[in-house]
């Protein structure tokens, strides 16, 4: 039989957060992960309604996937930081 261990940890303000690997875990990444979650729908929606053919749909599927990336080098790029 298989028993989980939770660690309770207290942070400086005082409250308590459970974590099964004794860190913080992701409690503080909801604002940047509900972005890109928007971002993602916008550009599937984007991508798909373009899209001729159900296989160009799906492709769209997965640019909207990789866009973040994309957009980061060509950004980064622009800028000279290779």
């Amino acid at each position: 039989m298989e028993t989980k261990v939770e660690i309770e940890m207290n942070d400086d303000k005082g409250s308590s957060k459970r974590d099964r690997r004794g860190g913080k875990g992701m409690a503080d990444n909801g604002v940047t992960g509900g972005i890109f979650g928007l971002a993602f729908i916008g550009a599937a929606v984007y991508y798909i309604q373009h899209a001729t053919t159900f296989w160009m749909g799906v492709l769209g599927f997965l640019k909207a996937l990789v866009w973040p990336a994309l957009v980061m080098y060509r950004v980064l790029e622009l800028l000279a930081m290779k």
